[in-house]
Formats: structure tokens, C-alpha cells, sequence
């Protein structure tokens, strides 16, 4: 079978990245395999000096231009990652840089990638927005157009994680792999069959962004709406990535939002690694189906690691929140003195620790004597948690859990 990329040159392009590039490690995880059931090993991608494998296929692209297409200056687009990647490489070689990025790109990448010396361009309201504006630059300008996945070169480079994986933990069953573009999988699909024929891959895909599923599957799911796994929120995958994926990709499946917060969460909390959404993918489908992965030796890849802190905070807190570690109760009283501390006493004694409290009167739902007091509390566990629910109703307390998820409240 004749594909665009072969494993000869992943390992052409495995010499290119040498010195250049982190050997990132593959180590096990003892706690995520506990919590999965599935022997998990990870490859820490998130600790190249942009946080994400990006600068594999970017240098080795960079690297194979002609004197004459370095002069030209390269162009790129890229809502993150790719961007930050072409960039730091660009300005290592010498090479002049311009990135298109969508309008709205976080301040925090578009100052990221500037400072490594390119030229930022803000065009559009989506990453197709973007690519059109790369394009037309690309063509009136004369630069080379840096393709964040459809590119032979930039398949290559992302193919040596493939490689340094199999060599550090030879004994893998299963890669389970981030797909935006295909890119990355595409590579690592090229180098791991190469060296064990038997080993299953398994795509992973949030189900906002089904687009190789849709090729695979000739389907025409939407690829819309907000999500945490922006880094494989592509609408089209490339025409060389789908060949590949086709031909050596085991399965693709699809995860939802939650999974992809629970996956951030225990990266951050069990292996004390900062995951973002996409770099999370390959946790977060063994969380899905734990079935299909137990007692396997699993190879996980941490694509990449930046993420918003606003939003590792919101995770975290509601990863408590769902694991009932952080809880709220709604309590019908009387509005008189000292209400408020029995409650707070009572709450005490039973080892919650209040967190927020929230005093309405002005309810036509409340009596007119009568108050309503919503308190926030950190437990111990959900067991816990039911055992002070359960404590404060024997005391002859007026009180109901409140689920945030159904009350909107």
C-alpha cells in the first residue's frame, strides 16, 4: 500500500528534530491507571517550550524550504498551538513569519506568538475565516504556505512521537490519539504500524467536531458550538490525512463535554501535568469506555498544554461539584436573630465548611416572616456529603440539596 507519508520518512524526519526539539517522556501513570482499570502510559508533548507537539511538524517544514522559499517568508494559520509553533521555529531559522488568526484568539496566544518576532494578522470570525486570509497572502505576498496538518512534511515530523513512544513503552496494546485535522494521528498511525503491524489506534474526536468521523463514515454531522478541545475543533480534515487515517487507523470515536472536563481534571490532579481540552482527548475516551481499555497497556498523548487558568479554575470547581465535594442546601427559616448561626454552628459540628452563604427575603415564595438561606459547603466525599443532608434533616431542619444542573436556579 503506497501512502503519502512513509515511515522512512518519519525517520528522516526524526534526524531534522534532534537538538531541536524535545524527546519528550513516555512514563506510566500508576493513579489514572487505578482510576481507568487500563495500564496508562502518557507522552508529555505539553513540555516542548510552546506546550504542544506542533513544533515537530512545524520545524520539519521549516527545515526542508529551498534558500530561495526561506527568503519569501512563510505564512501560517492558527487559532493557538500551530501559530505559536511556526513562529518560534520561523524566528530560530531566521525565516520571516506572518499568522493569520481568527478575530477573537485569546489576547494571551496572539501575544505569545508575537513574541517570538511574527507578524500577526486578525482576520475573520473562524479558523476558515483565517485560512482563506493565510491563502490570499500566501498568494499575494509569495510566501509558502505552512499547513497546520495537510502537509507531507509536517505528517512526518508529528510521526516521531510514534516512534519515541514504542521505544520507551514497547509493550503498548493501544495509542489513543487526539484528531483535529489528522495530522498527528496520521503520523503516529505511519510510525507505530511500522514497527508493530498489530497495534490499535483509536482516534478521538469531541462530538461537536465529528469531522473524520464524517469522512470515515460518509456522514454530514454538524461541526458547530462551543467546546473545551478547541485544538481539534476542525470543520475539514486534510485530503492526505484521510488517506492515512483510512488505511491505519483502527476506530474514531466520539466524546462529550463533560468527559473532556473529568479528563483535564484528573491530568492536573492526579498527574500534576496541565492538559488542555484536545490534549486530553486520549484520557478522556478511555474514561468513556473503560470496558473497551482494561488490563491493556494504553499509550496516551498529552498533545498540549495551554489553556486559560480561568477556565482550569472553573473545571476544577466543578469536577467538585459533580464528585459532590462541593454541595448546596437551601433552608426555609425564620427571619429572626440568630437563625443564621445555629445553621452555621450545626454545619460545623459536622465537619462542612461553608464556602458561600446567600440571605433572600424579597421572594414571593418566602413568607412574609419567613427567609430563605442558600449555603455553598465543602465535604469529604458524596458520602459525606449525604450524611450532613441527612444530619441537618434529623435536627428538624427545613432544608433540600440543591441540584444547579435542573433548578436554574
Amino acid at each position: 500500500m503506497s501512502l503519502p507519508v512513509t515511515p522512512a520518512d518519519v525517520a528522516s524526519a526524526r534526524h531534522v528534530l534532534t537538538g531541536a526539539v524535545l524527546r519528550t517522556p513516555t512514563l506510566p501513570a500508576p493513579r489514572l491507571s487505578a482510576i481507568t482499570g487500563a495500564h496508562i502510559f502518557v507522552k508529555y508533548e505539553n513540555l516542548q517550550v510552546t506546550a504542544s507537539f506542533k513544533e515537530r511538524g512545524a520545524l520539519v517544514k521549516l527545515a526542508s524550504l529551498s534558500p530561495e522559499e526561506r527568503a519569501r517568508g512563510v505564512v501560517a494559520m492558527s487559532a493557538g498551538n500551530h501559530a505559536q509553533a511556526v513562529a518560534y521555529h520561523a524566528a530560530r531559522l531566521g525565516i520571516r513569519a506572518t499568522i493569520v488568526m481568527p478575530k477573537h484568539t485569546p489576547i494571551v496566544k496572539v501575544a505569545a506568538t508575537e513574541a517570538h518576532g511574527a507578524r500577526v494578522v486578525l482576520h475573520g470570525e473562524s479558523v476558515g475565516d483565517a485560512s482563506e486570509e493565510a491563502d490570499r497572502i500566501a498568494k499575494e505576498e509569495g510566501q509558502v504556505w505552512v499547513h497546520p496538518y495537510d502537509d507531507a512534511h509536517v505528517i512526518a515530523g508529528q510521526g516521531s512521537i510514534g516512534f519515541e513512544m514504542l521505544e520507551d513503552a514497547p509493550d503498548l496494546d493501544v495509542l489513543v490519539i487526539p484528531v483535529g485535522g489528522g495530522g498527528l494521528i496520521s503520523g503516529i498511525a505511519t510510525a507505530a504500524r511500522h514497527m508493530r503491524p498489530d497495534i490499535e489506534i483509536v482516534g478521538v474526536e469531541t462530538t461537536l467536531y465529528p469531522s473524520m468521523w464524517n469522512a470515515l463514515h460518509q456522514e454530514n454531522r454538524p461541526c458547530e458550538g462551543a467546546t473545551l478541545a478547541e485544538g481539534i475543533a476542525v470543520k475539514n480534515v486534510g485530503a492526505l490525512t484521510r488517506e492515512i487515517v483510512s488505511a491505519l487507523v483502527s476506530d474514531v470515536v466520539l466524546i462529550d463535554e463533560p468527559t473532556f472536563e473529568r479528563a483535564v481534571n484528573l491530568f492536573l490532579t492526579q498527574q500534576k501535568t496541565l492538559a488542555e481540552g484536545a490534549g486530553a482527548a486520549g484520557l478522556a475516551a478511555v474514561l468513556a469506555d473503560p470496558d473497551r481499555y482494561r488490563g491493556r497497556n494504553v499509550g496516551l498523548v498529552v498533545s498540549g498544554g495551554n489553556i486559560d487558568p480561568r477556565i482550569v479554575a472553573s473545571i476544577m470547581l466543578r469536577e467538585l461539584e459533580r464528585e459532590e465535594r462541593i454541595v448546596s442546601f437551601r433552608f426555609s427559616m425564620l427571619d429572626r436573630p440568630g437563625e443564621l448561626g445555629i445553621i452555621s454552628s450545626l454545619l460545623g459540628s459536622l465537619g462542612a465548611n461553608i464556602l458561600e452563604v446567600e440571605h433572600k427575603r424579597h421572594f414571593l415564595d418566602v413568607h412574609a416572616k419567613g427567609a430563605r438561606l442558600d449555603v455553598t459547603v465543602e465535604t469529604r466525599d458524596r458520602a459525606h456529603a449525604d450524611q450532613v443532608h441527612k444530619a441537618l434533616i434529623e435536627d428538624g431542619m427545613d432544608v433540600v440539596r440543591i441540584d444547579w444542573n435542573s433548578t436554574g436556579a
